[in-house]
């Protein structure tokens, strides 16, 4: 397995991990089949994050195939430049591998190398597994959205968690 940066070239596997990955989660902001995201839209993403030093995507590659993500976002204003809200994902059968560790781990080596102060994320809190994985790396649980998503009929909430570095 490969932990790497996305390049231009991964556009169409980008969409196509991100399509898999929220067709099989209950945990992702889109339900399955509700966004359709196109190898022209990840190349646009690719293309504009590659121009910016506060943002970046990680992603996990076995077998020429990808298997997981975690996009950074930088803040787009001077005074949240510092910060980078995050997206991850991983396919179902490679979850509980150390694939999310290796990728927050790369995360933090980029973080720390682009002056990145603050990473931050949203997850719902049934979502014991990634909870557990960002706890192990480092973030806190710094808030709860009360009622913020609504999934299969149901008001669920999320943590808000960060990390300093």
């Amino acid at each position: 397995m490969n932990i790497r940066h996305i390049k231009p070239a991964d556009a169409q596997a980008l969409a196509d991990l991100i399509t898999h990955v929220e067709n099989e989660s209950d945990y992702m902001l889109f339900e399955p089949g509700e966004r359709q995201t196109s190898a022209d839209t990840q190349l646009k993403r690719i293309e504009a994050i590659q121009k910016a030093d506060h943002s970046t995507i990680i992603i996990a590659e076995q077998d020429n195939r990808l298997i997981g993500f975690v996009m950074a976002i930088g803040g787009a204003a001077k005074r949240n430049r510092h910060s980078a809200y995050l997206v991850a994902g991983i396919l179902r059968e490679h979850r509980g591998r150390g694939i999310g560790t290796q990728l927050f781990e790369e995360l933090d080596r980029w973080a720390r190398e682009n002056h990145i102060h603050r990473l931050e994320l949203t997850t719902v809190i049934q979502n014991q597994a990634g909870v557990a994985l960002y706890k192990k790396a480092g973030f806190q649980i710094e808030g709860t959205k009360k009622h913020s998503l609504m999934i299969n009929g149901e008001f669920v909430d999320e943590y808000y968690m960060g990390k300093l570095l």
